[in-house]
């Protein structure tokens, strides 16, 4: 099975539908495959319908309370199920970790703290966490481009490449997915791992830096390619 092949595969049952695209985005980039629904009944006929590794489930839907919704999902499967709120009360949290769900998670998280409670909850139910991820492949060859991600060393043409820590996770993360644009705010939510500026060019500076040290050209690019008005990708 190919890398891409290989994600965790999780549902999100919230109707905050831009709140969802940001976490379908957020979480692609760490080999989770996001399905969504976008209230109750459809996020239960989802559950009876496929197979998923853990389920976040907001507790505020448009025709369900979240509460009926983790009841009808606890008497068909086992799944690990995640209560989003944007609520923290203790009422709230006893009744929904006593009708068996796995984790309470009040909406003032950023991206990294749920990708850090998904990740707690599927270790918890034997499954590692990033099985699958592209960070955990040790060797990728792209063209005359090699890279080592165990030993974080970069060889072009055979000849080794002085990159920073940050230009080897930029590059590993973007060329273990060629072809995919990254935007500069994913790059800057991933590998900065800080809240993403609209006037911080640090994203750029990083690039400018690998295109030189590649030898690449912004004009004729053979490995990194500037997506105008949407980011950067790496070339096939």
């Amino acid at each position: 099975m190919s890398h891409a092949d290989e994600l965790s595969d999780i549902l999100l049952i919230d109707d905050d539908v831009s709140f969802c695209t940001l976490m379908r985005d957020y979480f692609a980039n760490h080999a989770i495959k996001l399905s969504q629904t976008h209230d109750g009944k459809s996020g239960l006929e989802a559950v009876r319908r496929d197979t998923f590794e853990l389920i976040l489930l907001d507790m505020l839907l448009p025709d369900m309370h979240g509460v009926e919704v983790l009841r009808q999902i606890r008497q068909t499967t086992d799944t690990p199920v995640i209560i989003l709120s944007a609520y923290n009360e203790e009422t709230d949290r006893i009744v929904t970790l006593e009708m068996g769900a796995d984790d309470y998670v009040p909406k003032t998280f950023s991206s990294r703290e749920l990708l850090a409670h998904i990740r707690a909850v599927l270790r918890r139910h034997g499954k590692p966490p990033g099985e699958g991820d592209p960070e955990e492949h040790e060797i990728l060859q792209l063209r005359s481009l090699r890279l080592n991600n165990k030993t974080k060393e970069a060889r072009l043409n055979d000849t080794p490449l002085d990159l920073t820590a940050m230009e080897f996770r930029m590059l590993w993360l973007m060329a273990s997915q060629a072809g995919r644009v990254f935007t500069r705010e994913n790059l800057m939510d991933i590998l900065a791992e800080r809240e993403f500026n609209k006037y911080d060019r640090s994203v750029d500076v990083h690039i400018s830096s690998l295109r030189r040290k590649l030898g690449d050209d912004s004009k004729t690019p053979q490995y990194i390619k500037t997506m105008r008005g949407l980011g950067y990708c790496i070339i096939k």
